[in-house]
């Protein structure tokens, strides 16, 4: 009974979308456009693209579970002070975007976004950042394309890793229909790959993330950010540290 409730809230329980109203108005610091993107027939994704002053590159960034546009642009804003440009979507359900959810279909819509930004950039000009949620999404993409480089900020090992460490007395892997198995596609990486996790984290366990160092790939860094939690790493100055020496 607990099991067939876990299967048919499970999106509930992982994605918690904010909506927007179609002609709500963005107010952010720095220069943005705001694009609609039709990834498929009966979906439309928006998407926030900031531009710096004289950027050194571009930053796709794939936000986490909770909110949409107007709180995690002005996330990605300080990404922009590094000096980059920013591309940042709202999934499907999220904010002004439309669509039906499902793991495909987020697949889907980054690398549409991803092969967007290869018309105005060249690939070795473009930085996947991914944060908590968006971390499988980005380890996705990675996998499939050739990009500067990886940022993941509170990854997971996988769904499945986080949900039995939730739910340890339920049989979560017979239920799961979402299973975004970073830990699959990281190996398959070119691309230097940088993972900073908090020790912390309640959220995404520590030691999920942790686990991600052990697959033995070559070009991957793993900063350890002791204290932090899961959403305040930016509150320390060893992020600060990271971001900046991999970003200049």
């Amino acid at each position: 009974m607990i099991g067939s409730v876990l299967y048919f809230f499970q999106e509930k329980l992982l994605f918690m979308p904010s909506r927007l109203a179609q002609n709500y108005q963005y107010q952010f610091y720095h220069d943005f456009e705001e694009l609609f993107l039709k990834t498929d027939e009966s979906t439309s994704i928006n998407a926030l693209h900031f531009k710096a002053k004289n950027p050194k590159g571009v930053i796709l960034y794939f936000h986490g579970n909770a909110g949409d546009l107007s709180r995690w642009g002005t996330i990605a804003e300080y990404f922009v002070l590094q000096q980059y440009d920013v591309f940042i979507m709202d999934y499907r359900t999220y904010g002004k975007s439309t669509g039906k959810l499902s793991e495909e279909a987020l697949y889907k819509d980054a690398q549409y976004c991803y092969d967007f930004l290869l018309e105005q950039y060249s690939e070795n000009q473009i930085t996947l950042y991914g944060r908590s949620l968006g971390t499988g999404i980005a380890s996705y993409l990675v996998s499939k394309n050739n990009p500067k480089q990886l940022i993941l900020e509170t990854p997971y090992y996988s769904i499945l890793d986080v949900a039995k460490d939730r739910f340890p007395m339920l049989p979560v892997k017979q239920v799961l229909k979402y299973h975004f198995p970073t830990y699959q596609f990281l190996p398959k990486s070119e691309c230097p790959i940088t993972i900073i996790h908090g020790t912390d984290d309640a959220v995404v366990p520590y030691a999920s993330g942790k686990k991600l160092s052990e697959l033995h790939i070559e070009n991957l860094s793993f900063v350890t950010v002791e204290g932090a939690a899961h959403n305040n790493l930016i509150e320390f100055e060893d992020y600060h540290k990271t971001i900046q020496t991999i970003l200049n």
